[in-house]
């Protein structure tokens, strides 16, 4: 099964707010919420896709003929490729009834795994939508993120339980998923952390790794770096919760900067293709995020779908470092891009 294939057999189930887009840049769905589109205007979610086309790369194929590999390690865990699954939650609101959030993450959760990298999974304002990601990520060994809205510190503990129960690796909050329309107002309650509520969070997690979706600044970089964070995602929750802000391709490089390497740093927003993946490591992440198209994959082809385009980015990327003359992912530097 071709990722084409899967696209065509995803409009007829998507739902009618996704349009299932040639190239999913924001534009078509841009004020569709419910939906994937933003509780605004969406023009950051076009932005995040269209910075990320304006960095281009530097081809160079006078070097050593030879494989490419694209294996990253992450907490002490090996994958085929730099990339996750970023975290969707509400599908069958957003996309169509098809799925739900339980049966969606299970069908990720393994095809990720069995296809050689991790998912990231959503949560919810239903308690069933983490108990099955941890069960889902419990039955892959623990190769799976649960990713856990900001709710109160009660609500968090009971959801970090179901994550160390299910082994996984690591554990992940979307802060900003604070800005979501659907969690204002609602209980449990859910909303942005002081540093000291974020280091309660962490420290619930004792010996799992933690990692803080949703930084857009060197300040907030610095704030979960004192935290106690093992990793960040520059994260703009997919343009979603806030019109007129950068992309994350312009702020990626001054955050690397300014932790360097005392935290893993990954990114999401707008990165479509191999070559975006490239850009991204290039300017110092260490891995990638992505989102909606996977939500494609599983619509267009349950597991099918998602080996599908797992082994669609990974060949542009194999493809984009060797015509650019690196062959690992250590090689890459800020000289690929311009």
């Amino acid at each position: 099964m071709t990722f084409k294939e899967v696209m065509e057999q995803a409009k007829s189930c998507i739902g009618p707010h996704c349009k299932v887009c040639p190239v999913c840049n924001g534009r078509a769905c841009r004020n569709q919420m419910p939906g994937p589109g933003a509780k605004g205007a969406g023009d950051t979610a076009i932005r995040n896709y269209d910075k990320w086309q304006e960095i281009r790369v530097n081809m160079d194929t006078l070097c050593e003929n030879k494989p490419v590999d694209t294996t990253c390690s992450l907490f002490g865990k090996e994958f085929r490729y730099p990339f996750f699954a970023g975290p969707v939650g509400a599908v069958n609101l957003h996309y169509g009834d098809i799925y739900n959030d339980e049966t969606y993450n299970d069908v990720l959760v393994s095809a990720c795994a069995a296809n050689g990298i991790a998912a990231f999974t959503g949560d919810g304002t239903n308690p069933a939508v983490m108990k099955g990601a941890a069960a889902a990520i419990q039955k892959c060994g623990g190769l799976g993120i649960p990713t856990v809205k900001p709710w109160n510190l009660e609500t968090v503990q009971e959801k970090l339980e179901l994550v160390k129960n299910s082994g996984a690796f690591a554990a992940a909050m979307d802060i900003d998923a604070a800005g979501l329309p659907f969690l204002k107002n609602m209980m449990p309650p859910a909303g942005a952390k002081t540093v000291e509520e974020l280091q309660q969070i962490i420290a619930l997690c004792g010996d799992t790794p933690f990692i803080v979706k949703g930084i857009m600044t060197v300040q907030g970089a610095l704030k979960a770096k004192e935290a106690g964070a093992a990793a960040i995602v520059v994260s703009n929750h997919g343009g979603r919760v806030l019109d007129q802000g950068p992309a994350t391709a312009e702020v990626l490089a001054e955050i690397k900067e300014a932790v360097g390497d005392s935290m893993k740093i990954l990114v999401d927003g707008g990165i479509r293709s191999g070559v975006d993946v490239l850009k991204a490591l290039a300017l110092g992440a260490d891995g990638v995020l992505i989102a909606r198209p996977f939500v494609t994959a599983v619509y267009g082809g349950a597991g099918e779908g998602v080996a599908a385009y797992i082994e669609q980015i990974g060949a542009e990327l194999k493809d984009a470092m060797a015509m650019c003359g690196v062959h690992s992912l250590a090689e890459i530097t800020r000289a690929v891009i311009r």
